[in-house]
């Protein structure tokens, strides 16, 4: 689990294939990789990859076929830098949202515009991702968590402060630029809820049903016609 507050860019010194399909990312950074296990999670771009191997500042993780496809990670080469993020530990302070580093799809900005020292930025979200989209929501773009401004249909706009635009590298995006979307967790398990509520039989729901007020209160021997002893 992450926020999607970003701890700093890493620097994909290596991607090759593996042996069985997939591939090997190795990146460098000035993260302290002591505190990640091998075996552990860290976030790339937002997306969640397991550490199997370290040395020093650099870190090597597993992709496999449906992050490729999923994410913009297949497209990524030697030399490009990458957002990094830590997971959550139990007393950390939550200062974005949550944030799983489950990738949703790509998105496509549209468009960028300058107000002030704050740069606006349009991105249009496939068909499964716009409807979890919600003006004041959240949303992870690249692994940084933030507010979604206005939605129109699938396309949405987000505010980069001067901060965002200093420590990511958001600002460098350009119109036909891909990115990597994960919605808001809560609102994906509300719909998920809703969804299997509505298709289930009405038969079902007929036997879970609220009691009466005179159920509640009436003692259960004489609701049954008996006497309490």
């Amino acid at each position: 689990m992450f926020t999607g507050i970003v701890e700093t860019t890493g620097t994909i010194e290596a991607f090759g294939p593996l042996a069985r399909g997939g591939r090997r990312i190795s990146i460098s950074s000035s993260l302290p990789l002591a505190t990640v296990p091998k075996g552990g999670s860290i976030a790339v771009d937002g997306v969640c990859l397991t550490l199997v191997g370290r040395r020093g500042r650099r870190f090597d993780a597993d992709l496999g076929p449906e992050t490729l496809e999923l994410t913009t990670l297949g497209a990524r080469r030697a030399g490009d830098l990458v957002h990094l993020e830590r997971p959550l530990r139990i007393g950390d302070p939550l200062g974005g949202h949550l944030v799983a580093g489950h990738v949703d799809g790509t998105g496509t900005v549209v468009r960028t515009r300058r107000i002030g020292d704050s740069l606006v930025i349009e991105v249009t979200a496939p068909a499964h991702v716009a409807p979890f989209l919600a003006p004041k929501g959240s949303i992870t773009i690249n692994g940084v968590s933030l507010t979604v401004n206005t939605v129109n249909g699938p396309s949405f706009s987000v505010t980069l402060i001067p901060h965002t635009l200093s420590v990511t590298r958001l600002g460098k995006l350009e119109p036909g630029a891909k990115v990597n979307l994960e919605a808001d967790l809560i609102a994906k398990h509300v719909a998920q809820l809703l969804r299997t509520n509505a298709t289930r039989p009405s038969a079902t729901r007929a036997r879970v049903r609220p009691r009466a007020s005179s159920e509640l209160t009436t003692p259960r021997s004489r609701r049954r016609g008996g006497s309490r002893p």
